[in-house]
């Protein structure tokens, strides 16, 4: 059994809606449907009446609910007194980050901190955005990277969260060039000769950007999908070698646009088959902390002054917005 199916079945049980806790879960209806299946199959019962709608608990749901609270406030409780021992990692600010933004835009952004901003320790924990959004929600990082579009917006209460936005980055179509230079596809491709197709899997918040700019194009695409993957650098590998047209965010195609290995897939007809998205850093309000259950006096002041260096990293990023 995993933690993560009881955080989904707490969910459903507080919504009462499996469309929308999927939503908050950051997964598609189909995975958080099958994942309360497979802990009805732990607990040997059925723990949701699926014949009434709202959904309603069975008696056997409603007593797992009540045990799951606990259970997940005990794990947490117990995270919170481990990294409250780690003194010698007081100093290092941690960040929870996606996968694409952790392969193309933090490297480069961290050094540029550390240029204007100064030197300081950090540790990056590169997950898929679901993960990465517990990781916050969970209080296991001080720093949430992550992209934001109106569309596709976190699921964070901004009472609890604030966040600064760190820059925007444009998503649009690149492919391998031929020999002359020249893109080997072109959109909007035509229904007799669709494109090859280098597509994220379902559920990939970049694939709900193109399904985005798909669906709000003025010009039918014509797509065979021919691959998937929900790493935006896997869908660069397999454009690099030719087998088909990828839409992939600037910062992961940035040197191989200058060194000629990938160009742009758009013509003039379909330059609006792109988008930009924000890059956003969130973290929890020190005051929503505080209002948390309380820790020991050791461990308050620990936290305290092991968290300066965040701190001080938030005050700057504030700055910087300001400027």
């Amino acid at each position: 059994m995993e933690t993560k199916w009881l955080e989904d079945f707490v969910s459903l049980a507080e919504t009462r809606s499996f469309s929308r806790s999927a939503q908050l879960r950051h997964v598609t209806q189909p995975a958080f449907s099958r994942r309360i299946q497979s802990l009805e199959a732990w607990a040997g019962t059925d723990l949701v009446d699926r014949s009434s709608y709202p959904t309603r608990l069975t008696a056997a749901g409603q007593t797992l609910y009540d045990q799951a609270l606990e259970i997940l406030q005990s794990l947490q409780s117990t995270r919170a007194m481990l990294r409250g021992h780690n003194v010698t990692a007081q100093d290092v600010v941690e960040f929870a980050v996606p996968h694409t933004l952790a392969f193309t835009f933090f490297p480069a952004w961290v050094s540029d901190l550390r240029v204007h901003f100064g030197h300081f320790k950090s540790r990056l924990i590169a997950q898929n955005v679901h993960d990465a959004v517990m990781r916050l929600v969970e209080g296991s990082c001080d720093l949430l990277i992550a992209y934001h579009h109106p569309s596709q917006p976190l699921q964070l209460d901004p009472e609890r969260y604030e966040m600064v936005t760190l820059g925007q980055e444009p998503l649009a179509p690149y492919v391998r060039p031929d020999a002359e230079g020249r893109p080997l596809h072109v959109l909007p491709g035509r229904a007799g000769a669709p494109l090859p197709y280098l597509g994220y899997s379902a559920g990939a918040y970049m694939g709900m950007m193109v399904d985005l700019i798909l669906k709000q194009a003025d010009t039918p695409v014509h797509f065979d999908r021919v691959y998937e993957t929900d790493m935006a650098e896997g869908l660069k590998a397999m454009a690099l070698e030719g087998h088909g047209v990828a839409f992939l965010p600037y910062s992961a195609v940035a040197r191989e646009l200058s060194a000629g290995k990938l160009v742009s897939a758009l013509t003039p007809p379909t330059q609006h088959l792109q988008i930009t998205m924000d890059i956003r850093a969130y973290r929890e309000r020190p005051e929503a902390k505080s209002s948390s259950k309380p820790q020991g006096k050791v461990a308050s002041k620990q936290a305290a002054a092991g968290k300066s260096a965040a701190q001080a990293l938030w005050d700057y990023l504030g700055q910087q917005v300001l400027a």
